[in-house]
């Protein structure tokens, strides 16, 4: 079954750091891009990283970089894709979501996983 599933979020004060999983089950999202997503309350959901095929090339929203790094690794049959999050601050409380769009029309989210700092 194709899907994706974000693991890894949690409470943590301001300062800490989290480090969020996309697993990416289904062999085609290893040839496709990775992206993560977040959406705080009230607010659109907002691009935060992406991540090439290979890993070798990531773009990041203005508001994380030097933070957050988006690393990824590919097996087989799965894509997993990580999101190391570091120097976290109470604005980055959002649910985080992982996407893939696979054959330019095909575009997979995951159900989202919830990270909330604290001040």
């Amino acid at each position: 079954q194709v899907q994706l599933v974000e693991s890894g979020g949690g409470l943590v004060q301001a300062g800490g750091s989290l480090r969020l999983s996309c697993e990416a089950s289904g062999r085609i999202f290893t040839y496709y891009n990775m992206d993560w997503f977040r959406q705080a309350p009230g607010q659109e959901r907002e691009f935060v990283a992406s991540i090439t095929r290979s890993g070798a090339t990531t773009n990041y929203a203005d508001s994380v970089k030097g933070r957050f790094t988006i690393s990824r690794d590919n097996t087989k049959n799965t894509a997993t894709v990580y999101l190391q999050m570091n120097s976290l601050k109470p604005e980055d409380t959002a649910v985080y979501y992982c996407r893939s769009i696979v054959q330019g029309a095909n575009v997979y989210w995951g159900q989202g996983t919830q990270v909330t700092v604290s001040s």
